[in-house]
């Protein structure tokens, strides 16, 4: 896949090349879906005590590991977007632990600004799309997406010898480490999911551009807003509508979010419903 990468930049060849990447992550992605529900469940974080899990794991990321944000005598990260937020994690069904999380920010009147609009209004420079061409309760953007070291493979970790980053291959089976790659996008997923879901189709993220070059390989077709600026590295502003997703979406990728959706708003017993067919109707209902 990294050759194939090196190549898909490349005059004449790199179409051909881009295709066959995308068919490869395809593939891999429908035999990952198959396994996936078995190893990795993706929640919303609907109670209190599910929020601050996810705000002490982005504690642990944010500021033990990337010291993006200064050490909380809380250990617990959140500031004042979370009241108007939809928080979805994934939890590592074995061992019980939470495996990545991520953010949804919603608003619902004017001086409910997003945070791209808030700190990075200078990175929206295309005149067609912004938050504020759009009504409110329509807009929203992904945030904290947070993977803890343990999920993750990073060759610098490994380098330096340092325990965080690499995983432990005689806890994880060689079926769930097969699954780690694909927490992000699966909290990607999860977050078009519930923009979806509560109908705030227009979607906004601050990532890295190759970041979302990686994605359009299989069809999650970010547009990106302006050229990249500083902003805990090199990031740019993108766009999506969750509507056009799952038109663009390769098959095994579909099939994977089908996977997600299934466990975000599945029912637990007939006629019970689960923590997301509760908290999502009612953010639908408030706009």
């Amino acid at each position: 896949m990294k050759r194939l990468k090196a190549l898909a930049d490349k005059p004449i060849i790199g179409g051909v090349v881009k295709k066959a990447m995308a068919s490869l992550a395809s593939n891999d992605a429908k035999a990952i879906s198959e396994h996936f529900s078995q190893y990795l469940k993706p929640q919303i974080a609907d109670t209190d005590a599910l929020r601050h899990e996810v705000y002490k794991l982005r504690h642990n990321v944010y500021c033990e590991e990337l010291h993006f944000e200064d050490v909380k005598a809380s250990y617990e990260e959140h500031d004042e977007f979370d009241l108007r937020a939809i928080h979805c994690f994934v939890r590592h069904i074995s061992s019980n632990n939470l495996a990545g999380t991520v953010r949804l920010i919603t608003s619902a009147q004017d001086n409910e600004l997003l945070p791209i609009e808030q700190f990075c209004s200078h990175a929206l420079t295309d005149a067609d799309i912004s938050p504020m061409k759009y009504a409110r309760h329509e807009v929203c953007e992904i945030s904290r997406l947070a993977v803890p070291a343990a999920f993750r493979k990073r060759e610098i970790d490994k380098h330096a010898g340092a325990a965080t980053g690499a995983i432990n291959e005689q806890v994880f089976s060689q079926t769930e480490l097969r699954c780690f790659p694909y927490i992000a996008v699966c909290l990607y997923l999860s977050a078009a999911a519930m923009s979806y879901k509560t109908k705030r189709y227009h979607v906004f993220v601050m990532m890295e551009p190759r970041l979302a070059r990686s994605l359009s390989f299989v069809g999650i077709m970010f547009r990106q807003l302006g050229q990249p600026i500083e902003f805990h590295g090199k990031r740019a502003a993108y766009y999506i509508d969750s509507r056009e997703l799952k038109k663009t979406l390769s098959s095994g990728y579909l099939k994977l979010l089908q996977a997600i959706e299934r466990d975000l708003f599945e029912l637990k017993k007939p006629g019970t419903p689960s923590s997301g067919a509760i908290f999502l109707p009612k953010l639908i209902a408030a706009h």
